[in-house]
């Protein structure tokens, strides 16, 4: 055996052996930024896509615990976005839609595990929660909610009332029919305005606090520059994407990533890897941002 072909096959044992590391070791780290994860609907007899069932988010959050991951609040993670540290390992648990079956089937794991969550809600609902196809939240369940312990769960905008298609584009971002065609700028800028209002006004309302509209998720993770600015104006300082990387200091506050693990495929080994994956590796000082918040 010559000794270029020795030194390929020692190669590819270290390689082998440091993917097995970087996929089972519990002590792997990174710091100085946060996997923010992404779930829609968690639920025993629906299926779909974007639906877990209660085992599969158990084991996912469990494993994940066991790694020595460590889970955070969305008031620890704007907090980090101003400067102050996070734990080695950090993760962040967001919910988009306000789905009842957050209080059904996640909230009690939750509980359980001691895992803070954010859940981005669509606060028309508000107004009739049975309506949905799949029904949301009601304000009871958002008070048991948010009273459970301060500040461990969140619910945040995801919208008033721009949750659906229009066309190819999300209604936040599009331009809708009207009675002489396509609305015009001025009238999808007060669309968008009034809208992000609304989702304010409606936070403030649950919260009892004027100060509580501070998140937003996009509505299918569509955003363009004039969104971003209109909602910034409303009061949200925050908002979430779609896009799968880590989040860091240098992460633009309001195109934050999320990582998707509300597939019913991604098993906990898998959620643990995707994470891994996209560690990003930081060398800036705690603190600095290089994209300045506008």
């Amino acid at each position: 055996m010559t000794r270029k072909l020795l030194t390929g096959l020692l190669v590819a044992v270290i390689l082998i052996s440091l993917l097995e590391l970087w996929g089972t070791n519990p002590k792997q780290t990174y710091r100085d930024q946060v996997a923010v994860l992404m779930y829609h609907h968690v639920h025993d007899t629906d299926q779909s896509s974007s639906t877990v069932s209660s085992a599969l988010f158990r084991d996912q959050l469990s494993y994940l615990k066991k790694q020595g991951y460590t889970f955070i609040s969305l008031s620890e993670f704007i907090r980090f976005y101003e400067g102050a540290p996070v734990p080695e390992k950090a993760v962040l648990v967001t919910f988009d839609d306000g789905y009842r079956s957050f209080y059904d089937y996640a909230f009690p794991i939750l509980k359980e595990l001691d895992i803070p969550a954010v859940n981005f809600i669509v606060t028309q609902d508000l107004a009739a929660p049975d309506d949905p196809s799949i029904p949301a939240l009601s304000r009871e369940n958002i008070r048991e909610l948010l009273g459970y312990r301060a500040g461990m769960f969140d619910v945040q905008c995801h919208s008033n009332a721009l949750h659906y298609k229009a066309g190819r584009e999300g209604a936040l971002t599009g331009r809708l029919e009207t009675g002489g065609g396509p609305e015009n700028e001025a009238q999808y800028i007060e669309r968008v305005s009034q809208d992000s209002q609304a989702c304010a006004q409606r936070l403030q309302e649950l919260y009892g606090s004027p100060d509580a509209a501070k998140a937003y998720a996009y509505p299918f993770g569509i955003f363009s520059d004039t969104a971003k600015s209109l909602i910034r104006d409303a009061g949200f300082r925050y908002a979430f994407t779609i896009v799968s990387e880590m989040a860091t200091r240098s992460s633009n506050p309001m195109e934050i990533p999320r990582i998707n693990a509300g597939n019913p495929s991604i098993k906990p080994e898998h959620l643990d890897k995707q994470i891994q994956l996209r560690v990003e590796r930081v060398h800036k000082p705690a603190g600095a941002r290089s994209v300045p918040v506008q």
